[in-house]
């Protein structure tokens, strides 16, 4: 399982923790919020960034949080993409 920050443009009411299924809703000064925990796989976080578009969110950034889990230190490595909708 890896750990995912999805960033976005607006503020969202914590409450889409659970539809966003249980991820961290964060809320920043500068108007971003974050989406961030654990994906299961490449499928879950494709259905994440659909609910953001469905939600006529702009996705600003996606990117893969280093884990200190033994099985991902060897490969400790960011991914970071960008998108801009809306």
């Amino acid at each position: 399982m890896s750990v995912y920050e999805i960033r976005v443009k607006g503020h969202l009411d914590p409450r889409w923790s659970a539809w966003f299924g249980g991820l961290a809703v964060t809320n920043e000064a500068n108007g971003e919020t974050f989406l961030t925990g654990e994906v299961v796989d490449q499928a879950a976080l494709f259905g994440l960034l659909s609910k953001v578009y469905d939600l006529q969110l702009t996705l600003l950034s996606v990117r893969s949080v280093e884990t200190d889990s033994p099985t991902e230190r060897g490969s400790k490595g960011q991914t970071e993409g960008v998108s801009s909708h809306g």
